[in-house]
């Protein structure tokens, strides 16, 4: 039975548009932990893959961080991931196994994953769509009908973010 008259509103949804092999994106995860505590259930995260051609393994990467997601892992990954960007350039798919494994997550899976490519589609169809509505570089974030580049610059992104959160909250009532 579906009453359309007593379903929950439609939570904000912030974009961010990341690839798992750049340091910018991984300074960006102190503003992105400190929203989901502002703002928990209310604002929606997702991560978007954005796997820049100067980052050999970042590609791989985004595929490794979906079968993550599909395990129930996948913020915890992309962070363990995040935290090792330097270590990702130089050990490649070995070290997206290890950070899998030190995460309890099924390595064979995630094996067979990288190697059957079930995740090619969803990393295709968000660097595709990252580039339709103009995005360069990571992090790239997308809210409300706003796009804030933070690969130049992350000063002040987190201040803006949450003044478009606070206003589409408020706009929900």
């Amino acid at each position: 039975m579906n009453d359309a008259t007593t379903s929950a509103p439609v939570r904000p949804v912030l974009d961010v548009w990341c690839e798992l092999q750049c340091p910018d994106c991984r300074t960006a995860l102190t503003d992105l932990r400190a929203l989901r505590e502002r703002y928990g259930d209310r604002l929606d995260i997702r991560l978007r893959h954005f796997p820049l051609a100067k980052h050999p393994h970042a590609y791989v990467a985004a595929q490794a961080a979906e079968e993550a997601m599909e395990q129930g892992q996948g913020w915890p990954y992309v962070e363990a991931v995040l935290a090792r960007t330097e270590e990702l350039g130089k050990r490649g798919e070995k070290l997206l196994l290890e950070v899998a494994g030190e995460l309890g997550l099924d390595t064979e899976e995630l094996d067979t994953a990288l190697i059957d490519g079930r995740h090619l589609l969803i990393v295709d169809a968000d660097q595709a769509e990252g580039k339709a509505i103009g995005v360069t570089g990571t992090p790239t974030y997308v809210i409300g009908d706003e796009r804030l580049d933070g690969g130049k610059s992350q000063d002040g992104l987190r201040a803006r973010i949450e003044e478009i959160a606070d206003r589409l909250l408020a706009e929900q009532g």
